[in-house]
């Protein structure tokens, strides 16, 4: 039995990076790439891949991956986003933070009461962004 459900906890792994590398993140499957094409772009994405996971895990350590992977079931004790979801989407909250930044400043000081709020989230992104 010990072996059977060591063999599955494995299988749940893989099953998370293969949805990772299709339609939850890279959308392999869509390529419609050759042989040799396809094999370059497995190494490729094998390398960001590591690098996304690795960038998510360091901001989960640092207790952020709530401001990227806000949503969460009801009754679920933990958010069900991967260490690579939560990288490759922070890169896309830094680029988004980038282009909307004299918004947040305008917003700012249009609601001071929500300062704290934004200077909060601008707190966190900057955890985030040393991860980069």
């Amino acid at each position: 039995l010990s072996i059977a459900l060591k063999a599955y906890s494995t299988r749940s792994g893989i099953e998370a990076m293969f949805k990772d590398c299709k339609s939850g993140g890279y959308n392999l499957e869509d390529s419609k790439a050759s042989v040799e094409r396809l094999t370059n772009l497995v190494l490729l994405m094998a390398i960001a891949y590591t690098c996304a996971g690795l960038q998510g895990q360091l901001i989960k350590s640092k207790g952020q991956q709530k401001y990227i992977g806000r949503l969460k079931e009801l009754k679920r004790m933990t958010r069900r986003h991967s260490n690579f979801w939560i990288g490759l989407y922070g890169q896309m909250w830094i680029a988004a933070l980038e282009s909307c930044r004299d918004w947040i400043k305008n917003l700012m000081l249009i609601r001071p009461n929500k300062r704290r709020f934004f200077q909060k989230g601008l707190k966190a992104m900057a955890l985030i962004q040393t991860a980069f």
